[in-house]
């Protein structure tokens, strides 16, 4: 990134794993647009992931929490308070899992203690974090918090499972919490609702490879690429976007609007002659 946009501001990124991730790449931009950074994903996650790799490029420091702890919350936000000598700018939740997924449980025959977890990890850690950061009093008036979410919170991807169902959760609690937040502080909550992206997490859905040719046929601009996604979460960071809150931001190169394409169109025809 050429422009220094978030010169002298400071954040959190959740949810490094490799460099695959999207926070992976959306660290190195915070980075390279003059930010300070802690990183911090789950005990289990640091163990399996290379985000120590991640912190040295980025002169960052790691900090594990899981996000369905309060206490491992708020002791993030102590800490991050006390390397940055100040309060924080700017939040990117890069959280979700769903148990049920990974197990390969259909979403009619779920496993409702699986289906609860997946709810927990991929949309309430999101409001456990944002009221964490407000009861501590660590984010400055105009940060700016983002989440990832994906078009399976409108519309039905039958191989996204009970995802979709924790993305419309977390689009929500972006909305009331952006609301609360706003007049509180002036703090912005927004959610990227992102392509199909090749990550460790997007690709271990099931039928994934399929989908993602799908979208690309569909969506004018084809696909947006993780490094795509982390200069759009940037743009989101920064002062530049002081006013946008409480909204869901397609990021998919055209897909959320586009009923059918002329590709797709021929390819149906193609196998039906």
């Amino acid at each position: 990134m050429e422009h220094q946009i978030l010169k002298g501001k400071k954040g959190i990124i959740f949810g490094a794993l490799d460099e695959r991730s999207i926070a992976w790449k959306t660290a190195l931009a915070a980075h390279a647009a003059g930010a300070e950074i802690v990183l911090s994903n789950a005990p289990i996650a640091l163990r399996m992931g290379k985000i120590n790799e991640l912190a040295t490029l980025c002169n960052a420091q790691v900090i594990p929490a899981d996000a369905t702890s309060t206490s491992d919350l708020d002791n993030l936000m102590t800490k991050s308070m006390e390397i940055f000598g100040g309060k924080i700018d700017f939040i990117l939740h890069s959280i979700g899992m769903s148990p049920n997924v990974r197990k390969n449980i259909s979403y009619t025959n779920t496993n409702y203690e699986n289906f609860l977890k997946t709810l927990d990890i991929s949309a309430l850690s999101l409001h456990r974090v944002l009221q964490s950061a407000m009861k501590a009093d660590a984010l400055n008036e105009w940060g700016s918090v983002v989440a990832l979410s994906y078009i399976a919170a409108q519309r039905t991807f039958p191989g996204y499972n009970d995802m979709g169902d924790a993305k419309a959760l977390l689009e929500g609690i972006t909305r009331s919490f952006g609301y609360h937040y706003g007049f509180a502080k002036k703090v912005r909550v927004n959610t990227i609702s992102q392509s199909p992206t090749v990550t460790s997490a997007g690709s271990g859905v099931a039928g994934f490879d399929v989908f993602y040719e799908y979208a690309e046929k569909m969506s004018p601009l084809g696909n947006a690429s993780a490094e795509d996604c982390a200069n759009y979460t940037i743009m989101l960071f920064s002062d530049y976007t002081r006013m946008v809150t409480m909204q869901n931001l397609f990021h998919d190169g055209g897909f959320s609007f586009t009923g059918v394409s002329t590709s797709i169109v021929e390819e149906i025809m193609k196998n039906n002659s």
